[in-house]
């Protein structure tokens, strides 16, 4: 159980301004505790810290006590609101290897998940329909299999693939860019409770942090740094993905990525990791077989998370409708560029194409373009 003036010094210690990671870890490795750190007079802080560190230590951050106030009554609300410090037993040994690991985690939910064998899978918050189809079903049969899903919370790709774990009745791991107290997008509360529930959250930030644009940078290194790989869905250049495939790769983790259509810009981040060395996947199977043996606990899938799910035929679509499927083809086209290839009248083809949205078949893209679904 925490003491409340333990946590004010944690808190003191990481709030306060130019106090960086590796400066407290340097003041903890050599005082023991964040106590200690305080209990002494300023004057023994001559070796350790800058004139600038050293006065800023010397008084509380102004925002110390609401952070205190709300971190604590965060703490006593539920059991399984947490704090995991770095030298906790059960601090996940994965995070532990990487070259900058939080010295303090706020966690809510499922706590032994970070034990659990976890793989990233990551991408744009503007995807295509396909795209977020790709990382729904991969995310659901990698969790199937028995591997934790690890993401941002974030709209687009994160927040499909916790849903497809979730949906698997499979374990996920949500990675906070903000404090608890401010779920971002907003719109995610809902899953972010869910996630809670079946799940894990958890941040390095404390009570109060807003969602500024630095914090998800650094998120992404926990996303990475809990997985045993990180999978890039769809992602356009430049991309936060990007930032995370690259985190895992210096890490020492695998890295994969779905190719997708030479005429998108959603597929253009995927094809730059692909050349970079980056593995090329279509299936679950594929990324499974890459990890290292025995590193999860489940059995190869078959399911081709890539390949359609019923044949063309099959599909409940009408002999017109077919046609405009085979003259869309698989990459992303324009309704003028359609029309000059079939010759239908423009009311006509435009009818077509809203029906095999609405039937899920094609996915509306940026610029008024479509593109057909995995399904179809």
């Amino acid at each position: 159980m925490w003491d409340r003036d333990e946590l004010g010094a944690w808190l003191r210690l990481l709030e306060s301004p130019g106090i960086g990671l590796d400066t407290a870890r340097r003041l903890l490795l050599s005082l023991g505790s964040p106590q200690a750190v305080f209990d002494l007079p300023g004057a023994a802080w001559q070796d350790l810290l800058t004139p600038k560190q050293r006065e800023s230590l010397s008084r509380p951050p102004e925002h110390l006590d609401a952070a205190l106030d709300g971190t604590w009554a965060w703490l006593q609300a539920d059991p399984s609101h947490q704090i995991l410090l770095l030298g906790d037993a059960d601090y996940p040994p994965q995070l532990m290897a990487t070259a900058d690991p939080p010295l303090l985690l706020y966690l809510q939910g499922r706590r032994e998940l970070l034990r659990s064998p976890c793989l990233a899978v990551v991408g744009s918050r503007n995807p295509t329909a396909q795209g977020r189809d790709n990382a729904r079903a991969f995310a659901r049969e990698l969790a199937q299999a028995g591997l934790c899903i690890t993401s941002g919370l974030a709209l687009g790709v994160d927040g499909a693939a916790h849903q497809g774990a979730l949906a698997a009745g499979g374990a996920t791991i949500a990675v906070m860019g903000t404090g608890f107290d401010q779920i971002y997008p907003r719109r995610h509360q809902a899953l972010a409770a869910q996630i809670s529930e079946q799940g894990l959250i958890l941040s390095e930030y404390t009570w109060g942090m807003p969602g500024l644009a630095s914090n998800f940078p650094r998120r992404n290194r926990l996303i990475a740094g809990l997985s045993l790989g990180t999978l890039v869905v769809e992602a356009a250049l430049p991309s936060g993905s990007l930032i995370t495939a690259r985190l895992a790769s210096e890490a020492g983790r695998e890295v994969f990525a779905i190719p997708g259509s030479i005429h998108s810009p959603m597929s253009r981040g995927c094809h730059a990791l692909i050349r970079q060395g980056a593995k090329l996947v279509e299936t679950a199977q594929d990324v499974l077989e890459e990890l290292p043996p025995g590193s999860w606990p489940g059995s190869p899938v078959a399911t081709s998370s890539m390949q359609p799910s019923a044949p063309f035929e099959a599909l409940d679509c009408s002999p017109a409708q077919r046609q405009v499927l085979e003259l869309m083809g698989f990459d992303p086209i324009g309704l003028d560029a359609l029309q000059a290839r079939g010759g239908w009248p423009v009311a006509e083809l435009s009818a077509h194409l809203l029906e095999l949205e609405l039937n899920g078949a094609i996915g509306r893209l940026p610029g008024q373009q479509f593109q057909r679904r995995g399904g179809a």
